[in-house]
């Protein structure tokens, strides 16, 4: 164990995985990012009854991300507040009530405002469920309960691919969006079946406000390990929806890679397999060898597996052996948003660990409202070169930087400090 790993505590350590946390979460959490992605899927059939600019589209992907910087914060306030499951039943409900809203939508401004909603839901609940189930799972597999419940994540990106191009030609994307809404009814098995974090129940702090929080971050010496992981978020989120939000476009069009829509919709599947696997093979790496040295693998795996398709994109679809193996590689590579959750717990204290986790997961995943539009801006000058270029220098990035942030494997999240007398448990000088 290195200098940087806390001891494990018996006393604040649970015993077993937390089978019935981790289902439910991961119910959330697919639907969750289901709703978030969909837009993408369905934007064509919204752009032509809108008559959208291609500038529209862009901003139209991104309020949805943008909306969830916000949300992470507020909700993972009221999380450290309230307690885990109040909030999730709350996150849940309104990135619904944001899905249905859509259907209703009778112009860019209403989309503008209905996807603000959902993402505001979106950001919320992916700080609630992965705080809670990583205060509720044994030290020894946090980066695999973390893992676990990010899989859900491919396969809400699948779920939306396949009802995007192939249930919106019969439904319209309207019907789409509201059939889509019946995710609301995992706040009722929130409410009724999921059991509260006995971390969070043991030590939280009823009235600690926004900025008591924000001292408490600062007398730990923590406010700049929340900016390092704040930036790790911005560079990895940024290889992620700079690529996947203007994939299936990069597929189909007939300037860059003419595919017909059954293929690629085979070709987005095969990737989403591909970091479904990469993440649940990510828990296990990182519980094994450490957080820092598994995103650096995951995230030069996915620069080398995006890098022909962006310089010889045309010759590489030539070969479909070679091109549903450079897909299935990004998809691996991928992989690694799953050791976000882990990580960031890992980093700050229980009382204000959701706040923190929300602030800087999705302020950084609001980053990423502008990730559209800045590959608007090199697809505009460079084609798919420029646009699939800007994930892998992000990519590298990502490796290099989390470097900067110390490694956390087996640290007892009941016993990282918030007053500066106890850094020395965190491993600082």
């Amino acid at each position: 164990m290195s200098a940087t790993e806390a001891p494990l505590s018996a006393a604040s350590d649970p015993d077993r995985f937390p089978v019935k946390t981790w289902l439910i979460a991961f119910a959330g959490w697919a639907f969750d990012f289901y709703d978030l992605v969909l837009f993408s899927f369905l934007l064509v059939p919204i752009g032509h009854e809108f008559s959208l600019t291609a500038t529209q589209e862009a901003w139209l992907l991104g309020v949805a991300l943008g909306g969830s910087g916000i949300g992470g914060i507020a909700f993972g306030y009221l999380s450290d507040l309230y307690g885990r499951r109040t909030v999730m039943m709350w996150t849940i409900l309104l990135y619904s009530l944001g899905t249905a809203l859509t259907a209703f939508s009778a112009g860019p401004w209403t989309l503008v405002l209905f996807r603000l909603i959902t993402g505001l839901g979106v950001g919320g609940e992916w700080a609630v469920g992965h705080a809670l189930l990583a205060e509720s799972s044994p030290a020894r597999m946090r980066g695999r309960a973390s893992a676990l419940l990010q899989a859900g994540e491919p396969l809400g990106v699948a779920l939306a691919a396949l009802m995007g191009l192939f249930a919106a030609p019969v439904l319209g994307w309207r019907g789409v969006f509201l059939v889509s809404s019946a995710s609301a009814a995992i706040a009722i098995v929130v409410r009724r079946h999921m059991p509260e974090s006995r971390l969070w129940d043991r030590q939280h702090r009823a009235h600690l406000g926004p900025m008591e929080a924000l001292r408490r971050l600062a007398h730990a010496r923590l406010l700049g390990t929340l900016g390092k992981g704040f930036v790790l978020g911005v560079l990895k989120l940024g290889t992620y929806w700079t690529c996947y939000t203007w994939l299936p476009r990069f597929l189909q069009a007939p300037e860059y890679l003419n595919q017909p829509v059954g293929r690629s919709a085979a070709w987005i599947v095969t990737a989403q397999l591909g970091q479904l696997l990469g993440m649940l093979a990510f828990g296990v790496i990182a519980d094994r060898h450490g957080r820092r040295q598994a995103f650096t693998g995951y995230s030069l795996l996915t620069a080398a597996a995006l890098f022909p398709i962006a310089f010889h994109g045309r010759a590489v679809v030539g070969a479909p052996v070679l091109f549903w193996s450079l897909l299935f590689a990004m998809g691996l590579g991928s992989g690694c948003t799953a050791g976000f959750g882990a990580l960031l717990a890992e980093l700050f204290p229980t009382e204000v660990r959701n706040f923190a986790m929300g602030t800087a997961y999705n302020t950084a995943r609001g980053v990423q409202l502008f990730a559209p539009v800045a590959v608007s801006f090199f697809v505009a000058r460079h084609g798919l070169a420029g646009g699939l270029g800007v994930p892998v220098v992000l990519a590298v990035l990502t490796a290099a930087w989390v470097w900067t942030l110390p490694e956390t494997r087996f640290r007892d999240l009941g016993a990282i400090p918030t007053e500066e007398r106890g850094r020395a448990a965190l491993g600082r000088p």
